[in-house]
């Protein structure tokens, strides 16, 4: 085993000692939101994405460990590891270096190169291989062995640069050398398959195309590797020809003699049959992996956008679910989220009950004193708000459209059939959109990230890694914002740092059985609930109107006891501190650090007891499309109308404008100067004015622009 700490700390910029300290709390069970919030001192404060980043290299560098150590027992075994072999492996720090050194070792099938050793051929592929002055002929007479399949001069010839050929493939140089030019100039070429112009039309921009592998935009190379996948399109990678063999024969040339010409013939034939497709496979996992891990920080990007949106908070909320030969489905929702009505109204062709649905939908809003109306934002949407907004209430009540991307998905989920085993998906799908207005946090982690529609080719990318990233991003997020122990749902709290589904359902059945926790030790009655869960949970949880003031806050009760010496020093009640200014103002850090304690938690204590528990995401803000346009025909070119971004992608963003059809704002639309990252310009659920450029009624398409607006 290596320093890996040493060589991760070099390539994430960081020193060993904050590496190491990393890794030996991430070895010892803590999750990294505990690690980023509760453990600065020991890693100098790092972030998130820097413990991840130590946490995945480090991952890397023991995968290389593994493979390095097969390949040393596999070559062993075969009597072949010389020290100098040995040591080459134990040396090499990338894995495309690794497999190169093991691949003459490597066990394989029968090959051209190893039919011509077992003729006897081998000798005189390394007398050529010399290219020495010698005559050629005669001396490839001599391998000429009937018993030995061995006919001719020639044949014997064909043997020894089949020998030849493969040695050029397995020669770890040659491999680096074509790896770089690989790398750095080859051209990914796309051709039609044969009689799938039609088939595959969506496809056509690819159907004769060609571009330098390395500028390819990863959304681009998924979509090649798609048309391949789908049979519609036939791909090509590699450089230039004449190029590339130069590079192997200023290897090997060493003439111009017969033996030299032998030898230019194998580079050609190796080249052409093992070293070029062997490499294209190669840059197919390399650039594969790449365009994987733009997309899914793309998908990352957009999903914490979305998590992290303003909360209406604790309102009660009528929710409609809105359809036209369905009707609209409404659910009513008290300042928790709990249901306490359901029915159904018909406002729209074909029944047109539009009097008898707006009446009905007076006398709820005052008789159950709503806030607000969210309304999905699906079909008849638009209809739906419409008719709403024109409703004359007797109390104020907002109505809002929520995106309701997911809903159909949790509505038929186990997770909604437990919750509402008596009611059908439609009541669960508005209860989904009433809830998400309060707190899209609570309710989206209920639904599997991928099912939200904000990716971008989602089912193209690696799904483990993808849905490993996903499931950090909704981690993050819960924990950022935090979870009030006594309402929150056990999807909620499975999310919670040191928790997991079988801790929180524990929790739920707990609370269920005994009540609301009261402070946080309780947390340690819950069964199997120990002292590890609780160090790692305890500070992300968090207990209104506690008996101690801190438990509602994100102080971690191993720092109760600093706090309440603060406020022995300052002559008041730890109550007292959190609700006085200047107390805080008197309390001097450099008092209270000690070998464990240090300004960073220091720092963030007196935060905490400034705003306890605060909220991270902003403050919600009413958004209102506008009312004369309601379908795409209603739209004209010129128009700037106010949208809201449903997605971001690495061409651009999509934006809702309430026409049940998205548009789309190309990234070289989106400011008037350069943009290469849209998330440098835009973020989800964000409100922005856009200008109609370009409509397409019969293929649905909405070309915006943010330029000028």
């Amino acid at each position: 085993m290596k320093n890996y700490a040493a060589l991760i700390a070099e390539e994430l910029g960081l020193t060993e000692h904050q590496v190491k300290n990393t890794l030996d709390l991430l070895e010892s069970g803590a999750t990294i939101p505990f690690i980023a919030r509760y453990r600065k001192e020991v890693t100098d404060s790092l972030d998130e994405v820097q413990i991840a980043a130590v946490r995945d290299l480090y991952a890397k560098w023991q995968e290389l460990d593994k493979r390095r150590s097969v390949i040393l027992d596999s070559i062993a075994e075969q009597g072949k590891l010389t020290p100098e072999l040995a040591e080459k492996i134990n040396n090499a720090l990338k894995m495309s270096e690794l497999e190169d050194l093991y691949l003459p070792y490597r066990p394989k099938r029968k090959t051209r190169a190893s039919v011509a050793v077992e003729r006897g051929l081998e000798p005189l592929a390394k007398i050529i291989m010399r290219q020495g002055l010698i005559d050629l002929m005669s001396t490839a007479a001599k391998f000429v062995n009937p018993e030995k399949s061995v006919e001719t001069f020639e044949e014997a010839l064909a043997g020894a640069r089949d020998i030849m050929a493969e040695w050029v493939s397995e020669n770890v140089g040659v491999r680096e050398r074509l790896r770089i030019q690989f790398r750095n100039y080859a051209v990914i070429s796309s051709k039609v398959v044969k009689n799938k112009e039609e088939e595959g039309e969506k496809y056509a921009i690819y159907f004769n195309a060609s571009e330098k592998l390395a500028k390819v935009p990863s959304h681009r190379m998924l979509a090649m590797f798609r048309g391949e996948e789908e049979g519609f399109l036939q791909l090509n990678i590699a450089p230039d020809e004449e190029k590339a063999l130069e590079t192997i024969k200023r290897f090997y040339l060493r003439g111009e003699n017969d033996c030299s010409r032998q030898v230019e013939y194998s580079i050609e034939d190796a080249y052409k049959r093992l070293l070029q497709p062997q490499m294209e496979t190669e840059m197919r996992k390399y650039y594969k992996e790449k365009a994987d891990t733009e997309a899914i920080k793309v998908f990352v990007t957009n999903l914490r956008q979305l998590l992290m949106a303003p909360p209406m908070g604790q309102k009660t909320v009528l929710a409609l679910d809105p359809g036209f030969r369905t009707g609209c489905k409404l659910v009513i929702l008290d300042k928790q989220g709990k249901l306490l009505h359901t029915e159904t109204i018909y406002p729209h062709p074909p029944h047109s009950q539009y009097k008898l649905a707006s009446d009905k939908l007076k006398r709820l809003v005052l008789q159950y004193k709503v806030d607000a109306i969210a309304i999905g934002n699906g079909t008849a949407g638009r209809e739906t708000e419409n008719f709403v907004r024109h409703i004359p209430f007797e109390r104020d009540v907002m109505a809002v459209v929520v995106n309701e991307s997911g809903a159909s998905v949790y509505s038929a989920s186990e997770v909604a059939r437990a919750e509402f085993p008596d009611y059908d998906v439609t009541v669960r799908g508005a209860v989904s959109i009433g809830r998400r207005l309060m707190d899209p946090l609570a309710e989206l982690v209920k639904i599997d990230p991928k099912s939200i529609g904000v990716g971008q080719y989602q089912h193209d990318v690696n799904q483990n890694r993808l849905q490993s990233s996903l499931q950090e991003t909704v981690e993050s997020c819960v924990n950022s914002v935090g979870v009030e122990v006594n309402t929150a749902s056990k999807e909620l709290l499975s999310y919670v740092s040191g928790l997991g589904p079988s801790l929180a359902k524990n929790i739920v059945d707990y609370r269920n059985e005994n009540g609301p926790f009261k402070h946080r030790s309780a947390l340690k009655l819950v069964p199997r609930f120990g002292a590890k869960a609780f160090e790692q949970a305890a500070g992300f949880l968090r207990i209104r109107d506690a008996e101690n003031p801190l438990d509602a806050s994100a102080v971690h009760p191993e720092s109760y006891g600093v706090v309440n010496e603060m406020a022995r020093k300052a002559h008041c009640s730890v109550a007292d501190l959190m609700q006085n200014a200047d107390l805080r103002k008197s309390i001097n850090l450099n008092d209270f650090i000690t070998d464990k304690v240090g300004l960073p938690t220091l720092n963030d204590i007196m935060q905490e007891l400034a705003k306890p528990g605060r909220d991270p995401r902003q403050n919600y803000e009413i958004f209102e499309f506008d009312k004369s346009i309601q379908t795409i025909n209603d739209l004209k070119e010129g128009m700037v109308v106010p949208g809201i971004v449903t997605n971001i992608t690495n061409f651009g963003c999509f934006v809702d404008i309430g026409v049940h059809q998205d548009g789309l704002v190309h990234v070289s639309r989106l400011a008037n100067k350069f943009v290469k990252d849209p998330n440098e310009v835009v973020k989800l659920n964000q409100k922005v004015m856009v200008k109609i450029i370009g409509i397409e009624v019969d293929r649905k398409r909405i070309t915006l622009s943010m330029k000028d607006v």
